[in-house]
């Protein structure tokens, strides 16, 4: 150590620095989140929509009983009949058509794995576009338009796996069952109505 108060003072540094391992992890997580800012807003939309179907689900004891079952006496009985049906059991009508489309994804394979094509080149895109910008003619290319892409170029392709056959099949059975459902379903008799005591007069006449 140098007596000398105006000399120069050596410190030495040595070791290695390293990086906190949670950057890492952040950096992961920011690639993962980066994903298209559509999938970002529909996401928490599309899971608000179906707790609310799931909580407007009337009991499926009640939808099924076959004792209610009855016809209507008239257009005018049945046309009002159909509306109050739709209104009351319309989430059951919609998870009815959700199991027809489910049935038809399990039992058509080629089907499954076009759709499963399609939502797999979808995610590649959302990581291509997390790392870099897709830029064409100097211009970059919204996420929007990458997506249209993939489902026209994957269109032939759910021809050829009979998507527009089962998609057919999956309207028709739906409306078949809603239509006769909430037309046999009696269900004045669950929320009252003086049209209902009206039915019951004119049945005893």
């Amino acid at each position: 150590m140098s007596g000398d108060p105006g000399g120069d003072v050596e410190i030495e540094i040595s070791g290695n620095i390293a990086a906190p391992e949670n950057f890492t992890s952040s950096s992961k997580e920011g690639f993962v989140m980066q994903l298209p800012m559509q999938l970002q807003l529909a996401s928490p939309s599309a899971r608000e929509w179906v707790m609310l179907q799931r909580e407007n689900v009337r009991p499926w004891t009640v939808f099924f009983s076959t004792q209610k079952f009855r016809l209507p006496l008239n257009a005018q009985r049945w046309s009002k009949r159909m509306i109050k049906n739709v209104e009351y059991f319309q989430s059951n009508y919609m998870f009815v058509f959700i199991v027809l489309i489910l049935y038809c994804l399990i039992t058509s394979p080629l089907l499954l794995l076009a759709i499963a094509a399609s939502l797999g080149a979808c995610y590649i895109l959302a990581l291509k576009n997390a790392e870099k910008k897709i830029v064409v003619g100097g211009h970059k290319v919204s996420m929007a338009h990458q997506y249209a892409v993939i489902g026209v170029l994957s269109l032939p392709v759910f021809y050829i796996a009979g998507a527009g056959a089962a998609l057919f099949w999956v309207l028709g059975a739906s409306l078949f069952i809603i239509a006769i459902h909430a037309s046999l379903y009696n269900i004045e008799s669950l929320l009252g109505s003086d049209e209902e005591l009206f039915d019951l007069q004119m049945e005893q006449v």
